[in-house]
């Protein structure tokens, strides 16, 4: 079953969660995962691409829309949504609003959280969701 980790940033920028999920990924692929980022919209999409390029300067984070990185990004409409994605990855971090389509395929999932009104609701929605079904639930306080 899949492990639902709830990152809860005391940020209300979704710049910030952004950054977060870029540390997250670079975290989980140094420790042999692959992972799939998914986001709302192409938009985001291109802002998580620049920022694992800038993010650090000092490292290399392979990443895509390609699904042979080791890192993948998608969204909605990008033909890598989790639901395609099959075996391929096993972490899926999810920084959009809704609910990813088959995210009980991948041995662990990311819901990372800021501290605004719309995100808290969507995300608190999300929560319950997971725990009705029974899902394993983690939740990680995260300061700036």
């Amino acid at each position: 079953m899949t492990r639902i980790d709830f990152y809860i940033l005391n940020s209300p920028s979704p710049e910030e969660a952004l950054l977060f999920c870029c540390r997250l990924a670079e975290k989980a692929w140094r420790s042999g995962h692959r992972v799939l980022i998914h986001s709302d919209n192409s938009a985001a999409t291109e802002q998580l691409d620049k920022l694992l390029w800038d993010s650090r300067p000092s490292a290399f984070v392979p990443h895509s829309t390609d699904t042979a990185d080791a890192i993948t990004l998608c969204h909605p409409g990008s033909g890598n949504t989790p639901a395609e994605m099959g075996e391929h990855c096993d972490v899926l971090i999810n920084t959009s609003a809704h609910l990813p389509e088959a995210f009980s395929r991948f041995r662990r999932m990311a819901e990372v959280v800021v501290q605004q009104d719309k995100a808290l609701a969507a995300s608190r929605e999300r929560y319950r969701f997971y725990k009705q079904r029974g899902y394993p639930l983690h939740n990680h306080q995260i300061a700036f």
